[in-house]
């Protein structure tokens, strides 16, 4: 993906060997797995690196421990501080505590409460966790003050040639773990960090082997930068996708990427939930939603990857319980069986009634139902979320609505509306 411009000094493999090193005594090793079930779907050989089976359920341990066991012992003395949206800060914590230094990270105000929890467990009396604005950049504009004012090392989630080269072990494990080189490895892009490690160390080793970057399609901020030819930061961005939702890849990690992946490709957020339950439904895998982007990414390498050996990094486990109501909610109306209306019925005596006989399918389902009238009901428009057993019963039922005079507005295809009322 060079855009003809110059090459970037990519991550040694001395550089990578070294951080290995450093972290053969502090992480896991984790395993390269066969999955039956996707190579069967996809006819192929998929192979997954469960990261999320790493002691902090995630990748994020190796680029912050390298970097910090690299620091001289008067900087390490001072502390350090850091950013996440949630597995870089667990990093940095199980960092602090088996250094033996004290640690401030700030986190995004909207992180998953399971998330914040696991690095209070990591870090324990050792660091201090503080929750500020409603995204990685805002908790990222305040970690870099603090370090300016304390004069504590700050550690960076992925914009660091000893993060990038921590994170580069990664590839050097697949590599060591595969019986062949792998034809494709598919690895989530947030900062870029995990990406820019990987390629590095697997290009130098297997050039032919093609590297994905993976997106999530409301946080593309590597492939706005490539199409752009720089580093271009986005102006808003989906949160859903915490583990990857950046809104500026880093400055090293674009020009590594830009230099060494094979391809970038989005994917939308439901259908990453689609692939989060099934993981756990066929597998009994859980992966964050940053985990099950690369899995996610195959349909769209459905053809390419035929008789192919291919390998997911799934970067990270952490996913909290109370958000799988909402994973299941996106899954459905991402593949075609949830449907939210704003309908406006009649004003005649038994318009409900004819509604839920006349105008349901008989495997349809109401799920929501509340008038946005509440003083007022008879003349005021309904919320109504119905599920479908089958999404070929779609046409049909807004059909029969129409039929019956029902006027309607379709909110899933209205996405101000939808994110205003659901």
């Amino acid at each position: 993906m060079n855009l003809n411009q110059t090459p970037t000094e990519r991550i040694g493999l001395e550089e990578i060997v070294q951080a290995q090193m450093h972290l053969k005594d502090v992480v896991t090793r984790t395993p390269l797995q066969h999955n039956r079930v996707l190579s069967e779907r996809y006819g192929c050989q998929v192979l997954l690196k469960r990261e999320d089976l790493q002691i902090v359920r995630s990748f994020k341990i190796r680029g912050a421990f390298h970097l910090m066991r690299s620091l001289d012992s008067d900087t390490l003395a001072k502390g350090v501080v850091c950013a996440s949206a949630g597995n870089h800060a667990q990093g940095v914590a199980y960092s602090c505590q088996t250094l033996g230094i004290p640690g401030k990270i700030y986190m995004p105000s909207t992180t998953p409460r399971q998330k914040v929890t696991q690095v209070s467990f990591f870090g324990g009396s050792r660091v201090e966790v503080i929750l500020t604005g409603d995204t990685f950049d805002d908790a990222y504009a305040e970690a870099v003050a603090e370090s300016s004012r304390s004069g504590m090392a700050f550690i960076h989630p992925f914009d660091d040639r000893k993060i990038i080269a921590g994170n580069g072990t990664v590839g050097q494990e697949l590599m060591e773990a595969a019986e062949s080189a792998p034809d494709f490895v598919f690895v989530t892009v947030g900062g870029g960090g995990l990406a820019a490690g990987v390629a590095s160390y697997v290009k130098s080793v297997s050039p032919s082997t093609k590297i994905i970057g993976v997106e999530p399609e409301g946080a593309p901020s590597l492939k706005a930068s490539l199409d752009a030819g720089a580093v271009t930061p986005l102006d808003q961005i989906d949160k859903f996708v915490d583990g990857a939702a950046v809104k500026r890849v880093g400055d090293l990690t674009f020009a590594i990427c830009r230099d060494l992946l094979d391809g970038v490709v989005t994917v939308p957020e439901g259908k990453v939930c689609t692939t989060m339950l099934d993981l756990y439904n066929e597998n009994a895998i859980v992966a964050e939603p940053a985990g099950a982007l690369p899995i996610t990414a195959l349909d769209a390498y459905r053809d390419q990857i035929k008789g192919k050996t291919v390998v997911c990094i799934v970067s990270g486990g952490n996913n909290d319980v109370d958000r799988m109501q909402e994973i299941k909610e996106r899954s459905l109306i991402y593949e075609g069986y949830k449907h939210y209306f704003m309908v406006s019925f009649p004003q005649r005596a038994g318009a409900l009634r004819e509604f839920l006989d006349q105008v349901l399918g008989p495997n349809d389902d109401i799920t929501r139902f509340e008038y946005t009238k509440k003083s007022n009901k008879d003349n005021g428009p309904a919320l109504v979320g119905i599920e479908l057993k089958h999404r070929s019963d779609y046409d049909p039922l807004v059909e029969r609505m129409a039929k019956k005079g029902f006027q309607f507005l379709e909110l899933n295809k209205d996405p101000v509306l939808f994110n205003l009322l659901i």
